[in-house]
């Protein structure tokens, strides 16, 4: 086992051992956000003909070569066209054909001229303008044709890939499995928020947090409850999370007398990869795994901030990695420090920040105390501000790497154009 590694190696040991989950099938519909698992290659033609992409009159565009605003081009309505219908005939030199949108272009016909374009009265229709060959109208295969790979395995489900699943007669498809997350607290001082907090006690919220994370990601938890301070309890619950795909405690990864992860992980078979890594907060973290088709066992601080930052920077990557997704990490950007910040060096330091837009940049302020156990800091915080290692001072008006944590900072309440 490994101990007080740097970051960067402990997120690359924790990816080097995630694997991708399995794939299942889904109905498209209860799909979205999942990680497409298949190639889906199109069974037909998107339109399957030529159709018209406006109402007006599909019509020859050799009839209006002469046309002008002034000397109009006069054609018969020679019959319609409704969507989902086809024509009764060919269309004749000189004809033209009411057509509504979607329709299918009648035999003879190459071009559609918009009804705003016309004036019809009667079996007779006006046109004074002269269109392009083609114009409004949508060729057969613009969108896709059959044979073609529509969605690569790997893309992500959004609105847009749903609608054309559906497009293409797709109402089952194969997509990644959710990750299944165990989670468990632990501590004799703990009680659940409906608890007597009576004597000290300490309402358990790493169970609410940790949980919320998970379904963010898109991960399925399952909240195992609190163990007490005995080897005995720990082991009962880590057991009950044994075959979910993560299994996350919060508490006892320390160097306590009462801190029993890490001889009970041990204990029921699980190879210890690292303990401690040189961040703050989050320093006494436990990475483990358990051979073949065991879980990935993350021991996280039991402060709350410790616990919260720890999952943003180590477990949330590994979720997103196992449910099948290529893109594992959170947005960042560079901003300029708002007040000096100072710290020894040695250990990387997440400040919370609270984030500005500023002459065209980006201004980065403490949300306060950056003491572990102020859950309020992260419930304020719109990102972590990567304070170096080895740096002991970052000035007022220096840049800094921020990762971005809360998911609307780049939303606005202006459309912007």
């Amino acid at each position: 086992m490994k101990r007080g590694i740097s970051v960067s190696e402990a997120r690359g040991l924790v990816l080097s051992a995630t694997p991708r989950l399995g794939l299942e099938t889904l109905p498209a519909g209860e799909a979205l956000g999942r990680v497409l698992g298949e190639d889906v290659v199109a069974g037909r033609t998107l339109p399957p003909h030529d159709v018209s992409a406006m109402d007006g009159f599909a019509l020859r565009a050799a009839d209006l070569a002469a046309a002008a605003p002034a000397a109009p081009a006069v054609l018969r309505v020679a019959f319609e066209v409704a969507a989902g219908a086809a024509a009764a005939r060919t269309l004749a030199p000189g004809e033209a054909a009411r057509i509504l949108t979607g329709a299918r272009m009648p035999p003879g016909a190459d071009t559609v001229v918009r009804q705003e374009d016309a004036r019809r009265e009667g079996e007779r229709v006006s046109i004074g303008v002269v269109p392009r060959l083609g114009e409004n109208v949508r060729p057969a295969g613009e969108e896709l044709r059959a044979g073609e790979c529509v969605l690569a395995a790997g893309r992500v489900l959004g609105p847009a890939e749903l609608g054309l699943l559906a497009s293409l007669g797709r109402t089952i498809v194969s997509v990644r499995q959710r990750p299944r997350v165990a989670l468990l607290s632990g501590g004799d001082e703990l009680v659940e928020p409906d608890g007597d907090t009576a004597g000290g006690r300490i309402v358990s919220s790493n169970s609410y947090s940790l949980a919320a994370l998970c379904r963010r990601v898109g991960a399925e938890p399952r909240y195992l409850g609190l163990a007490r301070d005995t080897p005995e309890s720990l082991e009962e619950k880590l057991r009950a999370g044994l075959r979910a795909d993560v299994l996350v405690s919060s508490a006892g990864v320390s160097v306590g007398d009462r801190d029993y992860v890490r001889p009970v992980l041990e204990r029921l078979g699980a190879e210890l990869v690292f303990w401690g890594v040189e961040m703050r907060p989050g320093h006494p973290l436990v990475f483990a795994r358990f051979p073949a088709d065991g879980p990935l066992v993350f021991g996280l601080p039991g402060n709350p901030v410790s616990a919260m930052v720890t999952f943003e920077l180590f477990v949330r990557p590994a979720l997103r990695k196992l449910a099948g997704h290529t893109a594992l990490f959170r947005p960042t950007l560079r901003a300029r420090v708002g007040e000096t910040l100072r710290k020894a060096p040695g250990r990387v330091h997440f400040v919370r920040v609270r984030l500005e837009r500023v002459d065209g940049g980006y201004l980065a302020r403490s949300t306060g105390s950056q003491s572990s156990g102020v859950l309020r800091s992260m419930s304020l915080a719109q990102g972590l501000l990567v304070f170096p290692a080895e740096a002991s001072e970052l000035r007022e008006g220096e840049t800094a790497v921020v990762q971005v944590l809360d998911d609307e900072f780049f939303l606005s309440e202006e459309p912007g154009f």
